[in-house]
C-alpha cells in the first residue's frame, strides 16, 4: 500500500488523531468520505455494493515533547472495518520505539507514550500497523504504515557556541565603525512558532558599543575613543528566543574589545634644553650620550627618528635611533680638541617616521630639543706628525746607518718633551734602534735583501712627565737592492739529446736566473769558457734576448758508446758592476721518439705518456704480484688434490682408468714402440726391461745404419701377440699394481694399395738432405742450420 506525502489511505483502519499542543489537547477528527463500494439513490438512501469498503483518510500523528505527567500520554486510535466489537479482531504495532515508547491496546487499537520525548534527539517515529484475526492468527487487512511526529515546545535556550569572543578596533573610529558579528544557536524547532527566534541585545559596554538585534553585528556608538585614556572594553551581548517576548530562554556571552593604536599623538621631548660633558679624549664613532623624546603610541606609530638640524653639531657629532629603545645615539664625527674649542651647540629633532593623514589636524608630529656640550681638558699622548711612515735603506749597509726619523708632540698647552722607543716585542728590533731623543733610526747590522726586502716596526712615543701615556705609529723600512749575487743557470734536470741530433740542430734552449732585483728588467749574456778548448761535440750560441741556444757539432750521438757529457757555460747579468757565473749541464744521449716535438729517452717517454708515478708503479707490481701468488696457490692446492682411482659406478667407462700422465711426443723414444706391434719377431729381439738400467749396450752407427734388427721375419697373428703381452704383464711383478690400457694402430693386412702410415717403416729419422736450404737465402739460414745439425749428428742404441 502506498501512503502519500501528507495523508495515508488504508482500506482497514480508522484513525482518530489526537494532537496535544502546548496550549491544549485538540482532536484531529477523521472525515469519512464516500465508498466507492456505494451508490447514494435519490430517496436518500445508499445502495451497497459487493465490493468491501475502502478505508479511512488520516493525518500523521502528534506527540507532545517533555510530557511530565504520571499517565501514558494519549497519542490515537487505530480501528478496522473488520472490527465489529466482539474483540476478534487484534491489534499489532511494530517499528521504532513498537513495545517501548509506544503501546496499543490489542482490542481497542489506543496508542500511548510511555516515555517522555525529546524532539531535539529524534524528531518523529515511523511505525507499522496490522490488524489480526485473533482465533485464526489470519492477517485481516495488508500492513499499514504511519508516522508520530513529536511536536516541539520552547525548551532549550540560545547558545553562542564560539563565545567568549575576542575582537579590536582602531581608536579614533567613527561612530558605526563594524567591530565583529557574534551568533547565537537555539536546538528548538525553527518552522514551529518563535522558538528559535532570536533577537540580541547589549547587556554590558554601552554607551561604547551597540548590536544589531536580528544580524549579531557589533558597533561602535561613541566617536573618538582614545586608546591612550582606555584601551580594553568587555561588551556582554545576550540572546534571546520567543523574538525577545516575556517567557522566552536566553544565553549571553562575553566579547572582549581592544582598541588598536593609530599614530594620532607626536613625539614630545621631556625638557626643551639638555646638557652633556665630553672629554676631548673621547674617540671617533664611539657613542659619547643618549637623548630621547617620548610618543604614547605603539607599535611603528611611536618609531622616531632623530637628526642634527645645525651645520655646527652636524660637522662634529652624528645621531642615531636605537630600535628597541628609541633612544637618539650621539656619537663623534671628529675627535675633539679642547685646545681648539671648549663648547658645541646641538639643535636635535625627533620626527615620526609614520604618520597618519587623517590626523594632520592635530599639528606636525615632531619635536626640537636643545643639547649644549662641554668638552673636558684631559692629558693627551704625543701626537705623530704622520699616520704612518716608509723608510728605505741599501742592502749591505754597516751597521749604524741612518735609516730616517720620525717626529711627535705633545699636543696639550705644556708641550711636554717626547721620548721615542720601538715596540719590543716585535721582531724589527734585531736589525733597527732608534734614539730616544730625536727618533732617528739606524740598523744595527747589514741588511740583505734577498733575504727580507721589507721591515715592518712599530714606533712609540710617551711624553717624558707621564710615561703612562704613549701613542705608536707603523714605520716600513725598504731594502734596496745592490748587485751582489751573480746569475745561474735556470735548470737543475739533464739535457736531453737525441742519438739522431744533426750538426746544427738546436738541442735545448737555456736561461737564467739572478736573485738580485733589476729596476729594468734582467739582461744575461752566454758564452762557452775561454780557458777551455773549443768541444767538438757542442757549442753555444747567444740570442740576446737573456736566453741562449745549446747546438750540435756533429751527426749521431751512441747512448752505448757516451751517454753523458757535461758542458760549463758563463752568464753574466747586466747589473753595475757587472757579475758572473759559471754553471755546467749534464748532457743525456737518449734514443728519441721517431713521432713528437719533445725529444726524451724512451723509459722516461713510456712513463711520461702513461702518466704514471712512481708510487702508482709500485703499487701496479704489488697487485701483479698478489695475484701470481694466488694463481701459484691454487695450482698447488689442485696438484696436492688427490682423485680417487676407481670412478663412481654411475660413471660407466668400461672399467677404463684415465691417468693424468702426458706422453713425450713424437721424440720420446722410451715410449711404447709402435714398430713392435707391427713386426712382432723383431719386438722378441728388441725387448728389453724399460724399468731399471741395461746391462749391456751395443753402440751402433750414424743414423742412417742404425736400424730395427730383423723386419723381414713372418708377420704373426697380432691377437696372438696382445695376448701374449698381457700374461706377461700380468706375470710380471716389477710393473705398477695396476691396469693399463694401451692402444695399438693395426690397420689389417690384405689391402691392394698399401699403407701411406709410417708406422711401417722400421727407420727412425729421415735420410732426405736438407743442403738446399743454404741456397734459399739469409731467411733460411738459420732453419738450415738446424736440418744441417740434425742430418749429421750420429745416434745410438742400446739393447740388451
Amino acid at each position: 500500500m502506498r501512503i502519500p506525502s501528507t495523508s495515508c489511505l488504508c482500506p482497514f483502519l480508522v484513525c482518530l488523531c489526537f494532537i496535544q499542543r502546548s496550549y491544549g489537547t485538540g482532536h484531529h477528527v477523521p472525515v469519512k468520505v464516500p465508498s466507492k463500494n456505494q451508490t447514494k439513490l435519490p430517496n436518500g438512501e445508499t445502495e451497497v455494493h459487493h465490493r468491501p469498503k475502502r478505508g479511512w483518510i488520516w493525518n500523521q500523528f502528534f506527540v507532545l515533547e517533555e510530557h511530565l505527567g504520571p499517565d501514558a500520554q494519549y497519542v490515537g486510535k487505530l480501528h478496522s472495518n473488520s472490527d465489529k466489537g466482539d474483540g476478534t479482531v487484534r491489534y499489532i504495532l511494530s517499528g521504532e520505539g513498537a513495545g517501548t515508547i509506544f503501546i496499543i491496546d490489542e482490542v481497542t487499537g489506543d496508542i500511548h507514550a510511555t516515555k517522555s520525548l525529546d524532539r531535539e534527539r529524534k524528531s518523529h517515529y515511523v511505525l507499522h500497523a496490522q490488524a489480526l484475526d485473533r482465533n485464526t492468527e489470519e492477517a485481516l487487512e495488508p500492513k499499514s504504515e504511519f508516522i508520530i511526529k513529536v511536536q516541539d515546545i520552547n525548551d532549550n535556550a540560545p547558545k553562542f557556541p564560539d563565545g567568549p569572543f575576542v575582537a579590536s578596533v582602531p581608536e579614533m573610529s567613527e561612530v558605526g565603525t563594524s567591530v565583529l558579528q557574534v551568533s547565537a544557536s537555539d536546538a528548538d524547532d525553527p518552522t514551529y512558532g518563535n522558538s528559535a527566534r532570536i533577537v540580541y541585545s547589549i547587556l554590558l559596554g554601552q554607551p561604547y558599543f551597540s548590536v544589531d538585534p536580528k544580524t549579531g553585528i557589533i558597533r561602535t556608538a561613541l566617536a573618538n575613543m582614545d586608546r591612550e585614556a582606555r584601551e580594553h572594553y568587555a561588551v556582554v551581548v545576550q540572546a534571546k528566543d520567543m523574538a525577545g517576548q516575556v517567557g522566552g530562554l536566553s544565553g549571553s556571552t562575553t566579547v572582549n574589545i581592544t582598541l588598536s593604536d593609530v599614530n594620532d599623538n607626536p613625539p614630545k621631548f621631556p625638557q626643551k634644553n639638555y646638557q652633556l660633558y665630553v672629554p676631548e679624549s673621547a674617540q671617533e664613532g664611539k657613542p659619547v650620550g643618549k637623548i630621547k623624546a617620548n610618543d604614547e603610541d605603539l607599535g611603528i606609530n611611536a618609531d622616531i627618528k632623530y637628526s642634527i638640524i645645525n651645520s655646527e653639531g652636524a660637522n662634529t657629532f652624528s645621531i642615531s635611533t636605537d630600535r628597541d629603545t628609541r633612544e637618539g645615539i650621539l656619537s663623534l664625527k671628529k675627535s675633539l680638541n679642547y685646545e681648539r674649542k671648549k663648547t658645541y651647540t646641538l639643535h636635535i629633532e625627533g620626527v615620526n617616521t609614520h604618520t597618519d593623514p587623517r590626523f594632520s589636524y592635530l599639528g606636525s608630529f615632531k619635536d626640537t630639543a636643545t643639547l649644549k656640550i662641554t668638552v673636558g681638558d684631559v692629558d693627551e699622548a704625543p701626537v705623530f706628525s704622520m699616520d704612518y711612515y716608509i723608510l728605505d735603506v741599501y742592502e749591505n749597509s754597516p751597521s749604524g746607518t741612518e735609516v730616517g726619523s720620525v717626529t711627535a708632540r705633545d699636543p696639550d698647552s705644556r708641550n711636554s718633551p717626547v721620548r721615542y722607543f720601538m715596540d719590543s716585542k716585535e721582531d724589527g728590533v734585531r736589525y733597527f734602534r732608534i734614539d730616544e731623543s730625536t727618533g732617528v733610526i739606524r740598523t744595527t747590522q747589514p741588511l740583505d735583501r734577498e733575504d727580507m726586502p721589507w721591515h715592518n716596526i712599530t714606533v712609540m712615543a710617551s711624553e717624558v712627565d707621564n710615561p703612562v701615556l704613549f701613542s705608536h705609529v707603523p714605520v716600513t723600512v725598504q731594502v734596496l737592492d745592490v748587485n751582489d749575487n751573480p746569475p745561474e743557470i735556470a735548470t737543475d734536470e739533464d739535457v736531453i739529446v737525441c742519438e739522431n741530433s744533426r750538426p746544427g740542430q738546436v738541442i735545448q734552449t737555456i736561461t737564467a736566473l739572478d736573485m738580485d732585483d733589476f729596476a729594468n728588467g734582467q739582461r744575461f749574456s752566454f758564452a762557452l769558457p775561454n780557458q777551455l778548448p773549443v768541444n767538438p761535440n757542442f757549442t753555444l750560441k747567444d740570442n740576446e734576448d737573456s736566453s741562449a741556444s745549446i747546438i750540435a757539432r756533429r751527426r749521431r750521438f751512441s747512448q752505448l758508446t757516451q751517454e753523458l757529457y757535461e758542458l760549463p757555460i758563463v752568464v753574466w747579468d747586466g747589473g753595475e758592476p757587472s757579475l758572473s757565473g759559471t754553471s755546467t749541464l749534464t748532457l743525456r744521449v737518449c734514443p728519441c721518439q721517431r713521432h713528437g716535438k719533445v725529444r726524451m729517452c724512451q723509459g722516461k717517454a713510456f712513463l711520461s705518456s702513461a702518466g704514471l708515478s712512481t708510487g702508482a708503479l709500485i703499487a701496479i707490481l704489488l697487485c701483479i704480484i698478489i695475484l701470481l701468488a694466488i694463481v701459484v696457490l691454487f695450482i698447488t692446492l689442485r696438484r696436492s688434490k688427490k682423485e680417487p682411482l676407481i670412478i663412481s659406478e654411475e660413471d660407466v667407462r668400461e672399467n677404463v682408468v684415465t691417468y693424468d700422465d702426458e706422453g713425450g711426443g713424437e721424440e720420446d723414444t722410451e715410449a711404447f714402440d709402435i714398430i713392435a706391434l707391427r713386426n712382432p719377431a723383431a719386438a722378441e729381439e728388441l725387448k728389453f726391461r724399460r724399468d731399471i738400467r741395461p746391462e749391456a749396450r751395443k753402440h751402433c752407427g750414424p743414423a742412417p745404419s742404425c736400424r730395427s734388427p730383423s723386419v723381414e721375419v713372418d708377420e704373426v697373428d697380432v691377437h696372438e701377440f696382445i695376448k701374449q703381452k698381457l700374461v706377461e704383464a700380468d706375470m710380471d711383478t716389477s710393473v705398477p699394481p695396476y691396469d693399463s690400457l694401451q692402444t695399438y694402430a693395426y690397420e689389417g693386412q690384405g689391402s691392394p694399395t698399401g699403407t701411406i702410415s709410417p708406422l711401417d717403416s722400421t727407420r727412425t729419422h729421415s735420410e732426405q738432405d736438407y743442403n738446399y736450404l743454404e741456397e734459399w737465402g739469409p731467411e733460411f739460414q738459420k732453419l738450415a742450420e738446424l736440418y744441417t745439425e740434425t742430418h749429421n749428428v750420429g745416434w745410438m742404441c742400446f739393447y740388451s
